[in-house]
């Protein structure tokens, strides 16, 4: 994938990793967009990156996605990449009733709204001389997190989704690609300067590393365990991930 000259959509820029990959995209002469539901923040970090660019958006809602596909195309004809990156991830616990909303919430941001903003953007993507999808997953699509069961299912979901929508743009000009990181020290959680999460900086810069090159799926070399344990034994990692985290807690909250 090129990183230079492109315009390119991210969801979910307005912290963590999609900022992270705004900014360093951006540094590098691309035309960045970036989309968020707090105009507030749009406005704050688009003053901090001169060039840059943002739209209103709530991943989570069809209208806001029809709207904001409608603006891109019509405001940025060059739009040429979309990054597919808004996520939440909230803790559940599935041995007992979970929370309805909270968990179609979670389906609806991670997995519908990828898929809805993409439908929106392909035909627009497929009339460009050269283009990419790029959609975030995470390691917890191989090695599911129990304590965020219904994200990690979700993350498997759009990493499958990922596959077909690969498979079927293959004769278009429009390259898919797969971000699947490890646990990164954002605020998807809690930014909590846990020293066994990755640092933001190095795993952007490893990511875009790893863009650059051919491979579809790009993992930083924390996340290759993790994306190598699918297969009949799988079930002995997640067992021990799992047991590690029952005795040594993820941080949630300040």
């Amino acid at each position: 994938m090129q990183l230079s000259d492109n315009t390119i959509f991210i969801t979910g820029g307005t912290s963590g990793i999609g900022r992270g990959l705004a900014e360093a995209l951006h540094k590098l002469g691309n035309q960045v967009i970036i989309g968020g539901r707090r105009k507030t923040l749009l406005d704050e970090i688009t003053r901090a990156n001169p060039g840059m660019r943002s739209i209103e958006l709530d991943i989570a809602d069809a209208a806001s996605i029809d709207r904001a596909a409608a603006t891109l195309v019509a405001d940025y004809p060059a739009l040429n990449v979309l990054i597919n990156n808004a996520g939440i991830m909230p803790f559940d616990d599935v041995s007992t009733a979970i929370d309805e909303a909270t968990a179609l919430s979670t389906i609806d941001t991670n997995l519908i709204g990828p898929i809805r903003m993409t439908s929106a953007l392909v035909g627009h993507l497929k009339r460009q001389p050269r283009a990419a999808i790029v959609n975030n997953t995470s390691v917890v699509a191989y090695v599911p997190l129990a304590t965020t069961a219904v994200y990690s299912a979700t993350k498997a979901a759009l990493h499958s989704y990922t596959m077909s929508l690969r498979f079927m743009l293959r004769n278009t000009n429009v390259e898919v690609r797969e971000i699947a990181p490890p646990w990164v020290n954002t605020d998807l959680i809690y930014k909590s300067g846990d020293p066994r999460a990755m640092a933001l900086e190095p795993f952007v810069a490893e990511t875009l590393q790893g863009l650059a090159g051919e491979r579809e799926e790009v993992l930083v070399e924390m996340a290759q365990a993790a994306r190598n344990n699918p297969g009949p034994g799988e079930h002995k990692m997640i067992n021990e991930l799992n047991l590690y985290f029952v005795d040594n807690p993820i941080p949630v909250g300040a």
